[in-house]
């Protein structure tokens, strides 16, 4: 039996804005879906093969001081296509904050890239061939 603090998956990952409205259009606009969550100052998109969530949080609502720059751990979203996803980030206003790097000696197939989206949040992305082999098996 696992014991009380195992972690058992990610549950929602959160971004602040200042522009709540913005960050939500911003978004809706990059994930091509709308959230299917809206309160006022919040709002949750459910995304990916597991239905992850990602919230968007009006920036008041931050714990401690409202920093504008970029901080915190960076989480990878797994994407098939680093290259295009880190372009259309860019295009669509995020900043470059890792490039996109090859992980270790190349032959295992993980590739990463960051960005800072318009918000100030760090958006990473991965190409994760351990996230493949599990969704692979997810329905045996």
């Amino acid at each position: 039996m696992a014991n009380s603090s195992s972690f058992r998956g990610l549950a929602t990952i959160t971004y602040f804005a200042a522009d709540h409205e913005a960050a939500k259009n911003w978004y809706s606009e990059f994930l091509g879906i709308a959230p299917y969550l809206n309160f006022p100052g919040y709002s949750e998109f459910r995304i990916g093969d597991y239905q992850h969530e990602l919230g968007i949080i009006d920036r008041r609502f931050a714990p401690g001081a409202a920093s504008t720059q970029p901080a915190g751990a960076i989480a990878y979203w797994h994407v098939d296509d680093v290259q295009a996803t880190f372009e259309q980030l860019i295009a669509m206003g995020a900043t470059e904050y890792e490039p996109i790097t090859v992980r270790g000696d190349g032959t295992k197939g993980f590739v990463t890239a960051s960005v800072v989206d318009p918000f100030g949040n760090i958006l990473g992305v991965m190409r994760n061939p351990h996230y493949l082999e599990i969704l692979q098996h997810k329905d045996e």
